[in-house]
């Protein structure tokens, strides 16, 4: 089209450079109509070196990590900001805040914000308001929680004129994962260990089951009566089992398990089972919708987390800048969907990229 020849570039920062943030950097070093320009972390093994170096490329960008958030959002036009540091609200409020108080948007991976108001209803009104205040439209999203286990179910539930009871299940072969998440879930370590460990909170398992219940629950407007998180349980290999990096003993925990449940009326209505372990025979994600009529969709292999969250996040950013400002979640932004090649393409509020390159 002609007049596509005169939108400026998406421009782009980054809020987090860890394992996340950098695939999710370097898929929009990819993309068409895109322009990251600056990053923002804390880690002294990243601050004032060149993105490049920190992503591990052969080239240089031109971009120093930075600290500072008021200097990196300051010093040029930002549209919006990929945010990805931790999975608690509590601890990632300051963080969004600093960005939505410059009018940028945010995209962030925290599990807590992909429905807080379940955990965090204060947290999220404030952040929702501050939005407003400063036309600046959050969403947190991923694979999971954000898609498989929520978004994925909700689209799932439109061909049913009754439903009964939700299940669903991911089974994940943990061996595939990078390094970081099997050590998150505790591949490797003894029964001890493990228990020990996910007490002290040194390995928290998934984070999200109780937000994505939540969110299927509302969008059905299900009045639940309560919603049990089941305490993380430990898999143990029969038989010794490895990834790239690591050995798992037979007796030794080779990932974890972890089942929520939302009650309404004393009936189990929602039943996610999210398992994670090295050895997995087979990988699946799995949903039954028992009703009229009842759906049965089965992913197998199950979705690869990381690719799949790193595509969750890009792939949202047209439909956060399309949206009004304020706090959204997936449930009441359009059909996810991908946005292949120039991402300007998929953005209709053309007021805001006019003229440059």
């Amino acid at each position: 089209m002609e007049e596509e020849k005169y939108l400026r570039k998406l421009k782009v920062v980054l809020y987090g450079v860890g394992a996340v943030g950098s695939l999710i950097a370097k898929f929009l070093l990819e993309k068409k109509g895109v322009d990251i320009v600056g990053a923002i972390d804390i880690a002294k093994d990243k601050v004032d070196k060149d993105l490049g170096e920190v992503l591990g490329l052969k080239r240089k960008l031109g971009i120093k990590v930075s600290k500072d958030v008021d200097a990196v959002l300051g010093k040029a036009q930002v549209d919006i900001a990929i945010h990805t540091t931790s999975s608690f609200l509590k601890n990632t409020y300051s963080q969004i805040a600093s960005i939505v108080e410059h009018g940028v948007d945010v995209v962030s991976t925290c599990e807590e914000l992909s429905y807080p108001y379940c955990g965090e209803p204060e947290l999220a009104k404030e952040l929702d308001a501050l939005a407003k205040k400063h036309d600046a439209t959050v969403l947190g999203t991923g694979i999971n929680p954000g898609f498989l286990m929520d978004t994925l179910i909700i689209t799932l539930t439109a061909p049913c004129q009754k439903i009964y009871k939700i299940e669903a299940i991911r089974v994940m072969n943990a061996a595939t994962r990078r390094l970081p998440f099997q050590r998150k879930i505790g591949a490797g370590l003894t029964v001890e260990e493990f228990n020990r460990k996910m007490k002290d909170k040194e390995i928290t398992g998934h984070v999200g089951l109780e937000q994505s219940i939540a969110m299927i629950a509302d969008t059905l407007a299900w009045k639940l009566d309560k919603i049990i998180v089941e305490p993380v349980a430990p898999v143990i290999a029969k038989k010794k089992v490895r990834s790239e990096r690591v050995e798992v003993k037979a007796g030794c925990a080779a990932g974890l398990r972890q089942k929520a449940k939302g009650v309404m009326k004393d009936r189990e209505v929602i039943v996610l089972d999210f398992q994670a372990y090295i050895g997995a025979e087979e990988e699946y994600d799995a949903v039954t919708i028992k009703g009229i009529p009842n759906i049965k969709q089965k992913i197998s292999p199950c979705v690869h987390g990381d690719i799949g969250t790193i595509a969750m996040v890009v792939n949202s950013i047209p439909k956060v800048i399309n949206a009004p400002a304020g706090l959204f979640t997936m449930k009441e932004l359009p059909v996810p969907s991908a946005a292949i090649e120039d991402i300007r393409k998929y953005i209709s509020n053309q007021t805001v990229f006019q003229s440059g390159d």
